[in-house]
């Protein structure tokens, strides 16, 4: 069996954001048939249309959208700004997504992890995460649902993952998450 290759979209651009922190631990915790790769937003211009309708689209959109047709799944990490997800990933969505009906996302396999130093664990961006998902036609793994909360208490001084329950939940969600890409792959 092939390395399935999945794209992974943090949603943070802090350089000590915890979306990527938790993007690194699940990468540690896939199972072999899962080859993670983390996708760099931070230098994406945001999306206008005019671009893409005047031919005139930025090399930075033409090399993520090329980079995203060659995953297999994708696997999105997002903290929660306003209760919804961050300006960074939905750009990164948006630019994925056009010219319409040349969606990048269409039909990969894909799941949502959301992290938050309070309580609530990010649960509108994923829910907000999810609706866009929909749309764009990526069948998105259900259960078990990821949702970390008082992330900022999971780390110690060094980024690294000091609580083994939530590193053996990240585990189960990724086991989960590659039974999901195998479903959920095109045919070839």
């Amino acid at each position: 069996m092939d390395k399935k290759k999945v794209g992974v979209f943090a949603g943070s651009l802090r350089k000590e954001s915890f979306s990527r922190k938790i993007a690194a631990v699940l990468k540690e915790v896939a199972p072999d048939s899962l080859e993670l790769e983390l996708v760099d937003l931070g230098a994406l211009e945001m999306y206008n249309q005019d671009f893409d309708d005047e031919g005139n689209v930025p090399a930075s959109w033409t090399e993520f959208r090329e980079r995203v047709k060659k995953f297999d799944a994708v696997l999105f990490v997002t903290p929660e700004y306003n209760r919804s997800v961050t300006a960074v990933l939905k750009n990164a969505l948006d630019v994925g997504s056009r010219p319409y009906g040349e969606s990048v996302w269409d039909g990969k396999p894909g799941a949502v992890v959301s992290v938050s130093p309070g309580a609530l664990s990010g649960f509108g961006a994923n829910h907000h995460l999810r609706q866009a998902l929909v749309f764009l036609n990526v069948p998105t793994m259900q259960q078990p649902e990821a949702y970390i909360g008082n992330v900022a208490a999971l780390f110690d001084e060094n980024g690294v993952m000091t609580n083994e329950k939530t590193k053996g939940f990240l585990k189960t969600i990724m086991d989960s998450f590659g039974v999901w890409v195998e479903n959920n792959s095109a045919s070839e």
